[in-house]
């Protein structure tokens, strides 16, 4: 295996590894009913619109699952931690893959070996729905049990995907085991085999990795970007009977990325991130409406949307770029030779850009977080670095995605470590919160909580009482 290949590894981690406007709701007294519940709710990976922004959120700067301090309750669930919990009101839900062997082989560390793990146990894949405010497991399905078809990194689980909800429903995608869709009261409501879905090294086929790539729900539509060997589509199903509404081929290489809907001015349109090309869609049709070459080989970070420019990036070399695109675009935009910016390409760099997390754009800036806690501070506007400090991690560097809230960026780290980051004007670790566990998922914040799913548990983290 070459030293680029190597690199692959994490990628199943875009769930962490798998979503609305990134701009954080408004939150004064003329915040619309619905604005209010988005700042209630996290339906998705990253929240709202993949931002990964929740102010006034009141959030502890520090907290002790030891002594229980600031730990509002702290729930075990079987299976490997890497799926991001979600959220709706009273109900937060996860998903997990559970191993009848008790297979614990996980690798923790910077980038691993780049192979796929001998574990091929049989599985049997759950979805749990949680009472937030206590932690006690209301529900829990599994929709399917067996040998699974593929094989997993090392890094990954078989349930690498983060469940998506809109109240109503809730869908969880399971790889080459299928999608599948539930009420909220835990009845199945309807399931698609999508077939064998291989994801894995573009430049050695042999090896598998799994999925990551997370569904969103649009309006009616469950939307899915399935990138893998042999198949590149993305797709709208009717999310009440599963059944296709639009399929639009793509031309590309197995990615990890979870798409994004862009609403601005009244236009909205769906941003898949791509090894071949970066693309936006018209989410109800899926018909295509621009494209912008240029991205790395493997990627994996989710698209997101600030102060009227869409960020994609991805870090594998030597491309590793990030692109600040406008809104509205049509046709091939890609840039030419070695220009940095063009007429939708607001700028643009290269050998920056994030392997596997995705960004934080929050305020006036785009925060990036590298896997080795390299962590940058850019200007939205122009793309010019404000600073570039190093989490202090104790080796284990980050697959998840930082999340941000009043003023601070909340990263956590495989050892199993939150770091709280002071972001502006300056950088400044104001505390590290150690779970006792690794942690692969990226945590979710709602109703003035921050969910952390460590490996083996769920833990509901905020200041006590709750008014």
């Amino acid at each position: 295996m070459n030293a680029n290949s190597s690199l692959l590894l994490i990628c199943l981690f875009a769930s962490c590894l798998t979503n609305a406007s990134a701009e954080p709701p408004a939150s004064d007294s003329k915040t619309s009913k619905s604005s209010k519940a988005a700042n209630v709710n996290w339906p998705s990976f990253r929240g709202p619109n993949a931002a990964g922004v929740r102010d006034h959120s009141k959030l502890p700067l520090r907290w002790d699952v030891e002594s229980g301090q600031n730990v509002r309750w702290k729930t075990p669930i079987e299976g490997f931690g890497h799926s991001s919990p979600i959220v709706w009101g009273e109900q937060l839900f996860v998903t997990s893959a559970i191993s009848s062997a008790g297979n614990d082989d996980v690798e923790i560390g910077l980038f691993g070996s780049g192979d796929a793990s001998q574990d091929r146990s049989k599985q049997s894949w759950i979805i749990a729905c949680l009472n937030q405010s206590t932690g006690k497991v209301v529900w829990q399905e599994s929709p399917i049990s067996g040998v699974p078809q593929d094989k997993r990194h090392t890094k990954a689980s078989y349930a690498n995907s983060t469940p998506a909800t809109d109240g109503r429903y809730v869908v969880a995608i399971f790889g080459s085991e299928g999608v599948y869709c539930y009420d909220v009261k835990g009845n199945l409501v309807w399931k698609r085999d999508l077939g064998r879905l291989d994801a894995g090294a573009y430049d050695i086929p042999s090896y598998e990795w799994g999925t990551g790539s997370s569904p969103i729900i649009y309006k009616d539509l469950v939307i899915l970007q399935i990138d893998t060997q042999e198949r590149q589509f993305i797709c709208g199903l009717d999310i009440k009977s599963g059944k296709t509404v639009w399929e639009t081929p793509r031309d590309d290489f197995p990615s990890w990325a979870t798409p994004t809907i862009v609403e601005h001015d009244g236009h909205v349109e769906l941003v898949a991130n791509g090894s071949k090309r970066i693309r936006g869609y018209d989410p109800a049709s899926g018909k295509e409406l621009w494209t912008l070459g240029g991205s790395s080989k493997i990627t994996v970070p989710t698209p997101l949307f600030h102060r009227k420019k869409i960020i994609v990036c991805s870090g594998r070399h030597p491309e590793s770029p990030i692109f600040a695109i406008r809104p509205g675009s049509s046709g091939d935009i890609t840039l030419s030779g070695r220009a940095t910016s063009n007429e939708q390409v607001a700028w643009s760099l290269t050998r920056f850009g994030p392997y596997i997390s995705t960004p934080i754009a929050y305020r006036n800036s785009l925060f990036v977080l590298h896997g080795n806690g390299v962590f940058t501070s850019y200007d939205i506007e122009n793309g010019h670095s404000n600073y570039r400090y190093r989490v202090p991690h104790r080796g284990g560097g980050f697959s998840a995605s930082p999340v941000a809230a009043d003023g601070k960026v909340y990263a956590a780290s495989e050892d199993g470590d939150v770091f709280v980051v002071q972001i502006d004007p300056d950088f400044e670790v104001l505390s590290t919160n150690t779970m006792k566990e690794p942690i692969f998922a990226t945590p979710a914040i709602a109703q003035e909580t921050l969910f952390v799913r460590t490996l083996k548990h769920v833990v509901a983290v905020g200041k006590s009482p709750v008014n």
